[in-house]
């Protein structure tokens, strides 16, 4: 065939439009580029307190990054805002996020089901609140004899919350109507009494008493000092392909629930950052509310993994029928990181 013939142009034409398509879906795909730099790693949250530490540690390292000028290599992580667990389990479980804060009993019934997930680190402590109507009549439980109450998900610690106040009074769920509702859309409902009363984690439960219309009827802080939520999560290809970028991260989240803890300046400081479009795309006066009204409504110093504390966790999500039998510690965690973390110096 020659090489002008019309034959061999349309081969090469088929040839090139072939390399230009393919060219065109690798980054679709999330495939690199020859010669591209790495992209950064996405780590999935809610824009909700209890997931705080991310926003903190995503710019204190691309704060770290931005003053190095050795030319060297550098890690990256990037926040990648969702609003409901559903979605975000979805994409962790497919792979189209590596890493995420998750809720912990969600992750141990993912590990059982052989999903390749590990939890690496906590993410805080507290941080849950029930929230009514100001100009409701409920003062405790019992008050909520058949009301209806959001919480965000069966598998949220936020939902064992809400059963251990009602065993406080002899009550199950059965004498309430639950209603599983995205945390931004508790307040509204509240307001427009679509529900009476919600569970969740901040800042959705100060946003309404801010705005006055809703009290908390409990807090964490109050009931359940070691409560835990969300912990940072990893699918096992990337602690077997990148190893020194997750320690990185759970050294930055360290670093971060430090810092956060460390003096009411840098809680302010968090406020601005998480509040911008990157990162929650919230109020800074609602968040800057949960991190003084009072300022241990969340905490994040603590981030110690305690098996004794998932266990417990466990067998209150098999009590609550969301966990249907016993998981393997070494199933769901991977404490390597943690024990190996160095808490990263943040520089805001």
């Amino acid at each position: 065939m020659s090489v002008n013939s019309p034959e061999h142009l349309l081969s090469l034409d088929r040839r090139q439009v072939l390399r230009g398509a393919i060219a065109t879906a690798l980054p679709v795909l999330g495939l690199p580029l020859a010669g591209a730099a790495p992209a950064p790693l996405l780590v999935g949250g809610l824009p909700v307190t209890c997931n705080l530490t991310l926003p903190v540690a995503c710019m204190a390292r691309a704060t770290a990054n931005a003053a190095d000028k050795s030319g060297g290599p550098k890690f990256e992580y990037e926040y990648s805002k969702y609003n409901g667990w559903p979605e975000i389990k979805e994409s962790l479980m497919t792979g189209r996020i590596q890493a995420a804060y998750m809720l912990a009993p969600l992750v141990m019934d993912l590990a059982d089901k052989k999903i390749p997930v590990k939890i690496v680190s906590l993410g805080h402590r507290s941080g849950a609140v029930i929230m009514v109507r100001t100009d409701s009549p409920y003062k405790k439980f019992k008050d909520l004899t058949g009301k209806r109450i959001a919480i965000p998900s069966r598998f949220a610690v936020d939902f064992l919350f809400l059963r251990k106040m009602l065993a406080q009074e002899g009550m199950t769920p059965k004498d309430i109507q639950i209603v599983e509702m995205p945390p931004p859309d508790m307040p509204a409902a509240l307001y427009a009494k679509a529900v009476d009363a919600y569970c969740t984690g901040e800042p959705f439960g100060a946003a309404a008493q801010r705005a006055g219309y809703a009290r908390a009827l409990r807090m964490t802080r109050d009931e359940w000092r070691n409560y835990i939520c969300c912990v940072l999560t990893v699918r096992e290809e990337l602690i077997k392909s990148n190893r020194p970028l997750v320690q990185d991260l759970v050294n930055h989240v360290m670093g971060a629930g430090h810092w956060l803890d460390e003096k009411q300046d840098n809680r302010d400081k968090a406020v601005t950052i998480a509040a911008g479009r990157k990162f929650f795309n919230q109020d800074p006066n609602i968040i800057k509310f949960v991190m003084e009204n009072p300022t241990d409504r969340v905490t994040y110093g603590d981030l110690r993994m305690i098996r004794t504390e998932f266990e417990e966790l466990m067998q209150l999500s098999i009590d609550a029928g969301t966990i249907k039998a016993p998981v393997a510690y070494e199933k769901y965690m991977d404490e390597s990181f943690a024990k190996a973390a160095r808490a990263a110096t943040i520089a805001l």
